[in-house]
C-alpha cells in the first residue's frame, strides 16, 4: 500500500466526540452479479482527535484491487493503491477540523462501485469565550495586544499578533469589514497630522490606526470621524474555519472588544457583529 500527498504531524489529543461517522453511500452500482462490490468500509473509530492515526477496514468482491482517497474540501487529495481486502492506519493532521473524509474504489468503466466513509474528529481547542461557536476552532486563542477606536460609522481595530489593522463599517455597505496590514512605523512617521483639527467632540485617530485612516480615502470615508480616543488593552482572538467539504477556504474571526464583548467577522467581509457573553452569577 502506498501513500502520496499529505501532512504528518504529530499527535494532539482531545476529549472524545459523541458524534458518529455518517452512513455511507454506494454509486455506480451494477446489475451484473459478477461486478465488483463492496461489502464493508468502516474505521476503528466512531470519532477521532485531529493528529491522530484512525485505521480503515474494508471488504470487496469481485475486485483484484482498490483505491482509497481521502478528501479534502471536496476533492481527493490523498489516495492509497491497496488490495480488494485488508486495513490502513491515516494520520490525521492536527489542523484538521468536523471530519475527515474517504472514498473507497473498486472497479473499472461501468462496472465500477465506491463508497464513502467519514470519521468525525473531536475538537482539542475550547473558545476563550461563553457561549462557544457550534464549530471547533482552528486552534487555541492567542494573547494579543489591541487597540480599538469607535467612529461615527463603525470602528478600527490594531491586533498585535497579526500586525493588522480591521476596518469595521456601520453603514450597511459592502464590504462590511476591511482587514488591511500595519505599515506604520513609529520612528518614521508622525503620530498624528498636525494639519487636521477635529470638530468639538471628535478626535483624531493616532499612530497606526490614524496612519490607516489618513491614507485610505475607503477606511476614512466610510468610517467618519473617531468619536473617543484609542483604547489599548490585553485581550484574544481566535478564528474558525470552513465546515468539511467546502470548496472555499473561509475564516470567521473573534476578536475581544474593549468593553468586554467579542466581535464576530464573519467570512470575506460579508458581515460583522457583537456578541455579548453571559454576566457572571
Amino acid at each position: 500500500m502506498t501513500a502520496t500527498g499529505g501532512p504528518s504531524p504529530t499527535p494532539l489529543f482531545g476529549a472524545a466526540s459523541t458524534d458518529v461517522a455518517s452512513a455511507p453511500t454506494q454509486e455506480g452500482v451494477s446489475l451484473n452479479p459478477n461486478a465488483p462490490r463492496i461489502e464493508f468500509f468502516t474505521s476503528d473509530a466512531t470519532a477521532a482527535a485531529p493528529g491522530t492515526t484512525v485505521t480503515l477496514y474494508w471488504s470487496t468482491r469481485g475486485a483484484r484491487d482498490a483505491v482509497i482517497y481521502q478528501m479534502v474540501r471536496g476533492v481527493r487529495n490523498r489516495l492509497w493503491n491497496v488490495g480488494p481486502d485488508g486495513s490502513l492506519p491515516v494520520q490525521t493532521s492536527r489542523n484538521d477540523r468536523g471530519t475527515v473524509d474517504f472514498v473507497l474504489s473498486v472497479g473499472k468503466g461501468v462496472e465500477y462501485v465506491e463508497q464513502t466513509l467519514s470519521v468525525p474528529l473531536a475538537c482539542p481547542d475550547t473558545w476563550f469565550f461563553q457561549p462557544p461557536p457550534e464549530a471547533c476552532p482552528t486552534g487555541p486563542a492567542k494573547d494579543a495586544q489591541l487597540i480599538e477606536e469607535p467612529f461615527e460609522r463603525g470602528r478600527m481595530l490594531y491586533v498585535s499578533t497579526s500586525n493588522q489593522i480591521f476596518a469595521l463599517f456601520n453603514d450597511k455597505l459592502t464590504p462590511a469589514w476591511l482587514v488591511l496590514d500595519n505599515k506604520y512605523d513609529l520612528a518614521a512617521g508622525q503620530e498624528s497630522d498636525p494639519g487636521f483639527s477635529p470638530p468639538p467632540g471628535y478626535y483624531q485617530p493616532l499612530r497606526r490606526l490614524g496612519f490607516v485612516w489618513r491614507g485610505n480615502d475607503t477606511v476614512r470615508n466610510r468610517l467618519g470621524l473617531a468619536t473617543q480616543p484609542e483604547a489599548s488593552y490585553n485581550g484574544f482572538t481566535q478564528a474558525t474555519s470552513s465546515p468539511s467539504g467546502s470548496t472555499t477556504p473561509a475564516q470567521t474571526v473573534y476578536i475581544s472588544s474593549a468593553d468586554g464583548t467579542v466581535l464576530q467577522l464573519l467570512p470575506q467581509g460579508n458581515s460583522w457583529q457583537i456578541i455579548t457573553p453571559p454576566s457572571s452569577p
